[in-house]
């Protein structure tokens, strides 16, 4: 690759997105796309690639043109790939901007390029990036990306943070996706804060009555059912209690629902401003800085935050546009998981009904991993340790009790296992030896058992490796005139079972398989009265 300034260098992940693209162009397809969360510095990744393939483009006299449909996103591009490359001379399309005769990258919104004599103007492109590239099945999209040839094998690559879209159709245009990042990998290697939520329950909102639209809930009626319930006064309230000092963001399904919200809001004490999508230029700027500046530390907005937004100072999100879909919850609460100076963790607040028909997303949905929430304080990495330090747990134990099977079944003593797991020799009819398991370190107490003293250990009472505790209790039992009750080759072992014996296990309710031997019938005997005795003991302990 060549050399880039130091600051923008990729991260390996980054890196890896990269060369999955270039070795994925090697083979049949050439759409190709790459999911990264919000925050992964996706910019960052297609300006490197850009600069990756220049020269192969330039010996082809090819140039690099990068999609692009809301103005922030197009600004971002440019200014990221002029900083990763200097050299390369970046020009945008868009509206009155003209800027492709002598450029060697055209940053191009897809409004104009759907334009048919602004897209005929430009020629020579040899590689197509589009950024949001779940918006592509659109019909602009498409009539735009087969015109420069995507259809025809020029090398094209698709950049978002959720390969989701509710009208469908992605499928027609991406053939591949060739990489992909998740949230908490991002979290745990320390390129994202992590992150905890905190449910906001709105006693008057009812989203039972919300109808469902392309799959998710509808946006007019979602924000009538928000502003109906009071819903701003609420959520201003739990943001007071759980998040006063931190800069944020409010998305909502409406601009009449984001204006509410931020009147609620600055009511609470709470500066906050409201954005929308067909707000004046110069008034969202002006609304942007402020909120730069401190001036203004809470955002509302009828979802024109979720794609672009790069404001690494914000650390809650407040998702009061409740939703179905796990890629829109993921774009929403990434604007808030980016790393900052003194920036501890993420704060996400769900705005949610007092119950619901609907299955929301919640902070779970930003990993693909299987996550249960403990509580609101746990984080999701926190959530997701303690998952995995009891896997692990599992997994020991799982050890241990394959090491126990094979060495108590492989041993000449008889070993027998209580309902409650625990090991025992019968020694006599009334007395037992039996192990107890030190959980720490996988070490055993030996234990006695007979009526008289009840359960005693040793003189010298120390936890010992298995096969040692296991070769001391035996020595024990056989010293203890046990051997022909301990040894498993005793003859009468193979003999039928008795009547006396039967007679006992009727009285006692143990169950005995059809042709159980005098030695199987005894062993279901010890089971059962020392499963009692320990137990009985262990009340008696408790009380």
């Amino acid at each position: 690759m060549p050399e880039t300034p130091e600051t923008f260098k990729p991260r390996p992940y980054q890196a890896q997105a990269i060369q999955a693209l270039v070795t994925g162009w090697q083979g049949a397809n050439n759409r190709l796309a790459v999911v990264l969360p919000t925050g992964a510095g996706k910019t960052v990744v297609f300006a490197n690639l850009i600069l990756d393939r220049r020269p192969a483009l330039a010996a082809s006299g090819k140039r690099a043109l990068v999609i692009a449909h809301r103005e922030e996103l197009l600004t971002q591009a440019a200014d990221k790939i002029k900083a990763v490359a200097p050299s390369l001379r970046v020009g945008i399309v868009k509206a009155e901007r003209d800027e492709h005769h002598d450029a060697d990258v055209i940053v191009a919104s897809i409004q104009t390029l759907a334009v048919e004599r602004r897209r005929e103007a430009i020629g020579d492109i040899g590689l197509i990036i589009v950024d949001e590239c779940h918006h592509a099945a659109a019909p602009s999209y498409m009539t735009v990306l087969e015109h420069f040839g995507a259809w025809s094998g020029t090398p094209t690559a698709g950049f978002t943070a959720t390969m989701t879209r509710t009208d469908g159709g992605l499928a027609d245009v991406w053939q591949d996706v060739v990489f992909t990042l998740d949230i908490l990998e991002m979290i745990e290697d320390g390129y994202l804060c992590d992150v905890r939520g905190k449910r906001v329950i709105v006693p008057g909102l009812d989203l039972d009555s919300v109808r469902t639209r392309a799959g998710d809930l509808q946006d007019g009626q979602l924000g009538q059912a928000l502003d109906d319930s009071g819903a701003g006064e609420v959520v201003a309230e739990a943001y007071r209690q759980h998040a006063a000092d931190r800069p944020g963001v409010v998305f909502t399904p409406t601009v009449a629902t984001a204006q509410s919200m931020a009147e609620a809001f600055t009511a609470a004490g709470l500066p906050a401003a409201a954005v929308w999508g067909d707000m004046p230029r110069e008034d969202r700027a002006a609304t942007l800085k402020a909120y730069k500046a401190g001036d203004v530390q809470v955002l509302a907005n009828c979802m024109v935050l979720t794609e672009g937004f790069d404001a690494p100072w914000t650390s809650c999100a407040v998702i009061a546009r409740p939703t179905k879909s796990a890629g829109l919850y993921c774009q929403m609460a990434g604007r808030a998981l980016r790393l900052h100076d003194g920036k501890r963790d993420a704060l996400i607040l769900d705005v949610m009904g007092a119950s619901t028909r609907h299955k929301l997303a919640s902070i779970v949905d930003l990993t693909g991993r299987d996550v249960v929430m403990e509580g609101e304080e746990q984080t999701l990495r926190e959530a997701v340790r303690a998952a995995e330090e009891k896997e692990q747990r599992r997994l020991d134990l799982s050890r241990v009790q394959v090491e126990e099977i094979d060495l108590f079944h492989g041993s000449t003593v008889r070993w027998l296992k209580t309902s409650n797991g625990i090991w025992f020799i019968p020694v006599t009819e009334a007395v037992y030896l039996f192990l107890v398991r030190n959980p720490a370190d996988r070490t055993y107490w030996i234990r006695r058992w007979d009526p008289e003293r009840g359960v005693v250990g040793p003189k010298q009472d120390s936890p010992l490796p298995l096969t040692q505790a296991m070769a001391w209790t035996e020595r024990q039992a056989r010293a203890l005139g046990g051997r022909h009750l301990a040894s498993r080759q005793a003859s009468w072992r193979n003999r039928p079972a008795s009547a006396k014996q039967l007679s006992f296990c009727r009285v006692m309710r143990i169950e005995v398989p059809a042709g159980s031997t005098m030695g199987e019938v005894s062993d279901l005997q010890a089971v059962h009265q020392f499963s009692s005795i320990l137990n009985r003991y262990a009340l008696r302990a408790a009380a």
